[in-house]
């Protein structure tokens, strides 16, 4: 009985270890492992990914160094587009016993298919579901082995600020892929100070009419930069719907995701009528650095696909390349795996014991327990693949995310240029530049010129006044005076006149179309107060304002002002008389004073130089008479430097010389203004400047409605009986005119802007003093983002 005992003994053990199970239960190193894929295979992206995926299985089971004798078994699922499907397959997959799983290829099914992955502790792999929130918070076993949709996002924002465009339409299909892909794009445009300014949702099953009346809708608004985030499947129908539009004509952009490089890529012979509507677009494509591995797998990929030709060759996207390498990077993990020790094990989940419904063995699905480990080893895989450097960050992300820009030309496409996260644009390959320091500087971001629709090289403006935008409604004060500044045509809405001009001139400098209507404010016959309609503006029965607006402290407590677009301040306007000339204007260059202290000096001189020369020199001696009038003759005669006295003393010298320098200068002084005495008018005026006419008593004109009464009262505390409301031009030259005594004013005070154009037709009248307060001129608006 003993013999019998050990003879089954062995015979059981040998059965245990060939199927690779331990007597204890413990899974030792198994001969073949289970790898699931569920993708749908008569995608663009799948049929590439099913012959790339084969590929690297046949390679992996063929090089012993990986995997030692163990075998990759792989079982291939198609989702053929449906979610349900994806997570009714992924379940069949983990009745199996599998380790890992590749795929899923959509996003949305990646969302449903990870959780249960969570629930089984199988690592997912996905090389093409690439929505940003499939973070590993919440789906700690999936893993993307792609570039994630943020990095996209990133570069399509980049593309767009790099063209000076700021608002664009996002045009996406209606589920979590493209929910999440736009959501994406609108924060990395705001990072740009540009704009998602419409999100148009596309429903994933939606009819050629259906995609027609959401495009009509797009061309009725501003924006003409189109982003267009979809699905290979049915995105080409867009783009043709759109070509039948005319929306494929110049002045649109259009920029799709990578989708339409992946359809460019894998169907080489696309159908010129196809073609015909692409032309133009700017996609991107997932790039991937030359190396002698990709240039090898390139050449092999024709021999893979030799017999999956019935329907055309079939070309190698980046989809296929990073198919390729996934099941490469499972390979070296489950290698590592085994390293460490790890054993293949399963244990019943005791949630699912009991609900073993018809064909649906839940009992059957078993909990991975090395399912925490291998996760952890994928994660830690740095390794080299037809892809590039393959390793990953922090946040679960591959290291160096870069794209191609590409834009479809003729029957082909041109690159113009990459994108990666470390440099932004360039037209040199990421690689060669990760060993610089980042530099994303607006002079650094360069792109080849690109072919827009309608053939032009032409950057389109980017917008359009639309159809069907809300209009800003713009106040515009309707005054009765100065309609060089602002003026209302009679009988219309139209206005001119320079802060209008300034306005227009403006807008058509603006990157984007702003749709407005001016409304006239106030009755068109007295000018109505700034104050009112600032006050309507801040209460948004306006959103903004333009015309001869002062900026002031008190004004903008209230609302915004732009940049001043001219520079003014108050100043006062008088009458002002002119002087005639008399015989007695020769005296008028100099006070009496002056003229009293000249003749002194003129003495002191003559005086200085008799003393330093009467005891030496004759001409100088005398009697006293003589001497008293050598005295006079000498030093006036100086004045016509016609002296002919003789001096020999050196002290006497030196006073000569700086006396008649002092001389030269009165002459010329006095030619001077003596000659502009009687050549130039002379006015005058019985006020001086602000503080006279502040200390009279007089009346004080100012125009109806502006600043300058407020300002009067408020800060030179002048009586609000002494100010006179004017409305035009005309009653200004009657106050002034009339003056004090007849009921009108001494003087007017208004900025200077008016009264330069007062004064142009008005030679009686002058500006007295200098501005005493600096202001400027600005548009008003609710929020500066207007502007």
């Amino acid at each position: 009985m003993t013999k019998i005992y050990l003879l089954a003994l062995v015979v059981v053990y040998n059965f245990c270890f060939s199927a690779g199970i331990s007597m204890n239960g413990v899974s030792t190193i198994p001969p073949v492992l289970n790898i699931g894929a569920v993708f749908s295979l008569n995608s663009t992206i799948g049929k590439v990914a099913k012959v790339a995926i084969e590929a690297a299985v046949e390679d992996v089971n063929s090089n012993p160094a990986i995997l030692g004798g163990t075998k990759l078994k792989l079982t291939v699922h198609d989702t053929n587009y449906s979610r349900f499907l994806g997570m009714v397959e992924a379940l069949t997959l983990l009745e199996n016993e599998t380790v890992a799983i590749i795929g899923p290829q959509f996003s949305v099914i990646a969302h449903l298919v990870s959780h249960i992955a969570n629930e089984f502790q199988v690592p997912l792999l996905s090389f093409a579901a690439t929505d940003p929130s499939l973070s590993s918070l919440q789906y700690p076993f999936f893993v993307r082995t792609t570039q994630s949709d943020l990095y996209q996002m990133a570069a399509i924002a980049d593309i767009v600020d790099y063209f000076g465009w700021r608002n664009v339409i996002a045009l996406y299909v209606d589920d979590d892929h493209g929910r999440n892909g736009i959501a994406a794009l609108g924060d990395k445009l705001a990072e740009k100070r540009c704009r998602l300014s419409h999100k148009v949702p596309l429903s994933p099953k939606g009819s050629r009419n259906q995609i027609i009346d959401t495009l009509l809708t797009v061309s009725s608004m501003m924006s003409r930069i189109l982003i267009l985030h979809t699905y290979d499947i049915w995105g080409l129908e867009v783009l043709n719907a759109a070509k039948h539009l005319r929306m494929m004509e110049s002045g649109y952009v259009w920029i799709v995701t990578d989708w339409l490089s992946s359809i460019l890529d894998t169907d080489s012979q696309l159908h010129s009528e196809k073609m015909d509507d692409i032309q133009g677009v700017l996609t991107l494509r997932m790039y991937t650095q030359s190396s002698e591995e990709k240039r090898k797998f390139v050449t092999r990929w024709r021999h893979l696909t030799r017999k999956n030709t019935l329907n055309g060759p079939i070309g190698l996207n980046s989809f296929g390349l990073y198919a390729y390498d996934t099941l490469w990077l499972l390979a070296h993990a489950i290698g590592a795996f085994f390293d460490q020790g790890g054993n293949i094990s399963f244990s019943e989940d005791s949630k699912l014991s009991e609900l073993s419904r018809g064909d649906m063995r839940f009992s059957s699905m078993s909990i991975f327990n090395g399912g925490k480990m291998l996760l952890d080893n994928i994660l830690q895989v740095n390794m080299t693949g037809v892809t590039g450097p393959i390793k990953f960050t922090s946040d679960r992300d591959l290291i160096n995310p870069a794209y191609e820009v590409i834009n479809v030309i003729g029957t082909g496409s041109r690159r113009i240029g990459y994108w990666s996260n470390h440099s932004g644009l360039s037209v040199v390959p990421p690689e060669a530049l990760y060993k610089e320091p980042s530099n994303r500087s607006a002079s650094s971001q360069h792109l080849y010129s690109a072919v827009w629709p309608g053939q032009t090289t032409q950057k389109p403006r980017g917008w359009v006044f639309p159809n069907n935008g809300r209009h800003l409604r713009i106040g515009v004060p309707s005054q009765v005076i100065y309609p060089e500044f602002v003026a209302q045509g009679k009988g219309t809405d139209k206005f001119s006149g320079y802060c209008i001009d300034v306005f227009t001139a403006v807008l058509e400098l603006l990157p984007y179309a702003v749709p407005y209507k001016l409304v006239p404010f106030g009755d068109g016959h007295n000018s109505p107060k700034r104050f009112d309609l600032l006050r309507l503006v801040s209460e948004e029965v306006y959103d903004a304002a333009v015309g001869d607006f002062a900026i002031t402290t008190e004004r903008t407590k209230m609302v915004d002002f732009t940049q001043p677009y001219i520079e003014s301040g108050l100043v006062v306007v008088a009458p002002i008389k002119k002087l005639n000339s008399n015989a007695w204007a020769f005296l008028s260059p100099f006070t009496p004073k002056m003229w009293c202290v000249t003749g002194i000096f003129f003495l002191v001189v003559g005086v200085v130089v008799w003393i330093l020369e009467h005891r030496l020199n004759d001409d100088f001696r005398g009697p006293p008479k003589r001497q008293i009038g050598t005295i006079l003759w000498f030093s006036f005669s100086t004045l016509f430097f016609s002296h002919k006295e003789r001096t020999v003393n050196s002290l006497s010298r030196l006073v000569l010389i700086i006396w008649l320098f002092v001389v030269l200068i009165l002459t010329s002084s006095y030619t001077a203004s003596l000659t502009s005495i009687l050549t130039v008018e002379q006015l005058s005026s019985p006020i001086k400047d602000i503080q006279s006419l502040v200390a009279s008593s007089d009346p004080i004109g100012y125009q109806r409605g502006s600043f300058a009464e407020n300002y009067l009262t408020d800060e030179l505390n002048i009586d609000k009986s002494r100010l006179v409301p004017l409305n035009t031009a005309e009653e200004y030259e009657k106050a002034l005119t009339d003056g004090p005594k007849n009921g009108g004013v001494s003087a007017v005070i208004d900025e200077r802007a008016y009264m330069e154009v007062f004064l142009s037709t008005r030679c009686e009248f002058s500006i007295i003093g200098q501005e005493f307060t600096r202001i400027g001129w600005g548009f008003v608006s609710i929020a500066l983002s207007l502007w």
